[in-house]
């Protein structure tokens, strides 16, 4: 019995001198929360879908929420247009006879332009009647809340 307790006493002392320590360990904390801190980083940029574009603003947006219906045309600064995501689409043209095609397919579908506001209005203009050429009679604007 007694060479038992000593070598559970000695065992027991092996692993920390069987105190029990009330303190915190923070470093799995830590190590959480900057991995945490590091996805985080990596992910935010990606949260933009498509095109990088800066949205007009104005005071008081409509709030619309996305949904599977709904196909966004892009248009950058520079006049290009984007179908979807990074579908580029060279001209006008291009765009009226591709959205035929799309309201043959899924007349249900819902246009939104995401325009640069450093765009001029025509060019606006000029896109959305291709796209009602196409077919599509309702078509929205998005923008941001202004300071956002």
């Amino acid at each position: 019995m007694r060479l038992a307790r000593r070598r559970a006493s000695r065992h027991s002392a092996a692993i920390g001198g069987g105190a029990v320590v009330s303190d915190i360990n923070v470093t799995p904390l830590v190590d959480v929360c900057l991995v945490l801190l590091i996805i985080f980083m990596v992910v935010t940029p990606m949260l933009q879908s498509g095109v990088p574009i800066q949205l007009p603003e104005t005071n008081n947006p409509e709030k619309y929420p996305e949904n599977a219906k709904q196909l966004k045309v892009a248009i950058a600064d520079d006049g290009k247009i984007f179908l979807s995501k990074d579908d580029w689409v060279p001209s006008t043209q291009e765009l009226t006879r591709r959205m035929a095609e799309i309201q043959r397919e899924h007349p249900d579908k819902e246009i939104v332009i995401k325009a640069d506001r450093r765009l001029k209005y025509k060019d606006v203009r000029e896109v959305m009647k291709a796209i009602n050429a196409g077919g599509f009679t309702k078509v929205g604007l998005i923008t941001t809340k202004k300071g956002s």
